[in-house]
């Protein structure tokens, strides 16, 4: 006898039909037509860009006479500085734009918001320009960004295994 109201049977839906999908004439997965085509333009693009980007740096070695072993290095460079950073006062920075985002506000009017909970445009600015961040900061950053003082210390200071 079933616990619960729910039909304890399996079941699909013969109407839906995957598409495969290939990376060098290899089939790497079969995904719902709703999404294959999204699927594989985002992969298109991001080849597009990779390749992109390593003809930009082959371009920048070649301008200052860089050997091209120093090709991966230097792509590698640039991919991380697009990552978002995950802890530090860069990461408690972006987490002040996203919050300004959010708020969809001004720079002058976030400043404002920010000195409201006791941090001064000074301070701001310091955050924004990566220098470190005080521990009587901790509060106000977290009324701000709608966080527990732990939460933003944690970002602040990095999970120790990171360290």
């Amino acid at each position: 006898m079933p616990l619960r109201d729910e039909p304890l049977e399996w079941d699909f839906n013969a109407k839906v039909k995957f598409f495969p999908i290939y990376y060098q004439g290899v089939v790497v997965g079969f995904f719902n037509p709703e999404y294959a085509g999204r699927i594989v333009k985002i992969l298109n693009e991001d080849e597009n860009l990779r390749k992109a980007l390593k003809n930009a740096c082959l371009d920048l070695l070649k301008e200052q006479g860089g050997d091209s072993s120093e090709l991966e290095g230097l792509m590698k460079k640039y991919i991380s500085g697009t990552k978002r950073p995950q802890y530090g006062t860069k990461a408690i920075a972006f987490l002040l734009r996203e919050r300004q985002a959010e708020l969809d506000i001004s720079d002058r009017e976030f400043a404002r918001f920010c000195d409201s909970y006791r941090l001064s445009w000074e301070n701001l600015q310091n955050i924004y320009a990566g220098k470190a961040i005080e521990d009587s900061l901790i509060i106000p950053l977290s009324r701000i960004l709608g966080k527990s003082p732990g939460e933003v210390i944690a970002v602040r200071d990095g999970s120790p295994k990171k360290r």
